[in-house]
């Protein structure tokens, strides 16, 4: 398993709200189109104005091609801040209770 970290900052609380409640939303739909992931977390900081999306998949392979398709997707809100970092890592352990 093989997981792309992206780190935003500069955004608005209740922005992140919305934008999270709109995420929740179509998560029934699947990841978007070009991003075979398996999962999905999205964690935000409101009063901070941060959030992390993590995105998790099943080969490094996939997490290339997701890498990609997201890099060239860019979120229309401007009240959610601006994306710093991507960083991607193999996930030791899941554990999930």
């Amino acid at each position: 398993m093989y997981a792309r970290v992206a780190k935003w900052d500069g955004a608005e609380a209740d922005g992140l709200r919305e934008s999270a409640r709109e995420m929740q939303s179509r998560a029934g739909e699947g990841p978007p189109p070009g991003v075979p992931a398996k999962g999905f977390l999205m964690l935000i900081d409101p009063e901070g104005g941060r959030s992390m999306a993590i995105a998790l998949f099943e080969t490094e392979e996939d997490m290339r091609t997701g890498d990609e398709a997201l890099n060239a997707m860019s979120p229309t809100r401007t009240d959610v801040g601006s994306r710093t970092s991507v960083e991607m890592y193999e996930v030791a352990i899941d554990a999930r209770l």
